[in-house]
């Protein structure tokens, strides 16, 4: 995983602190297209500041991250323009999708209009084809019949779903997820799971930041374990769990086994 020719994804030794705090400590990643890669880890590890970076989100202090085409390079102390942190930032939220713990949708807007609306505006498209490709979204997602609900008239796991076909609706090239399922009741999580295998059934490169252990184990790819700012340890989805390499990942695993 760490010597591929032409990554999709590839981060070098990535820092970021907050007030002087070491958040993220020379992180490295590299994942080809199609990867699935789950990211696991006690909490306040770093791992949602990981994603967070790589979709532009946070600004981090050094390193090297090229993510669907789009470099980003930054070196401690420089100074970075406004103009080029929006260029990059507008570049990412074409090529990368990103979904969160909270939903995040308007409740004001039906789901229909949730999902069409940023192709409108990021990618200037009118809004009958971007109603037409959210429409063939919310049919992904399992949700085709509820373009006119409203949030409010939706189930937990339902607006996550519309959430993910938001982030498909703009034909993303890699799809970030913090912690997707950690809102939901427990029942609903796994049709919002069964959404994920299909994406990377059909190809789609996925980081998740998860918690849910089994969905790890069945459907990744290569599994990710952070602690304290740093990668501890990077293996496929059956090697991590019967033979950890690190007594850190082994510690960390125990509570599940």
């Amino acid at each position: 995983m760490t010597s591929l020719i032409n990554p999709l994804v590839s981060v070098h030794n990535l820092c970021k602190s907050y007030d002087e705090l070491p958040i993220l400590k020379g992180v490295n990643l590299v994942m080809e297209k199609g990867d699935l890669v789950s990211i696991i880890g006690p909490s306040g590890c770093g791992k949602s500041t990981f994603l967070r970076c790589l979709n532009g989100l946070e600004n981090f202090d050094s390193g090297d991250v090229m993510i669907a085409g789009v470099s980003l390079h930054r070196q401690f102390g420089e100074k970075i323009s406004h103009r080029l942190v929006e260029q990059q930032s507008h570049e990412l939220r074409q090529r990368v999708g990103m979904v969160f713990q909270q939903f995040n949708l308007f409740p004001n807007r039906t789901i229909l209009d949730n999902v069409s609306l940023a192709p409108q505006v990021v990618k200037g498209i009118s809004k009958s084809e971007a109603q037409d490709r959210a429409q063939i979204m919310l049919e992904k997602v399992g949700l085709g019949h509820f373009s006119k609900r409203y949030p409010s008239q939706m189930s937990g796991g339902q607006q996550q779903r519309a959430a993910i076909a938001r982030a498909l609706a703009m034909s993303p090239q890699v799809m970030l997820y913090d912690e997707p399922t950690s809102s939901l009741d427990p029942q609903l999580v796994d049709e919002v799971l069964a959404v994920m295998k299909a994406l990377d059934n059909e190809g789609m490169t996925q980081i998740v930041v998860t918690h849910e252990i089994l969905f790890a184990k069945e459907a990744s790819d290569y599994i990710v374990y952070m602690e304290g700012g740093e990668i501890i340890e990077i293996s496929d989805e059956d090697e991590i769990f019967i033979n950890p390499q690190d007594q850190r990942t082994r510690n960390f695993l125990r509570r599940f086994m």
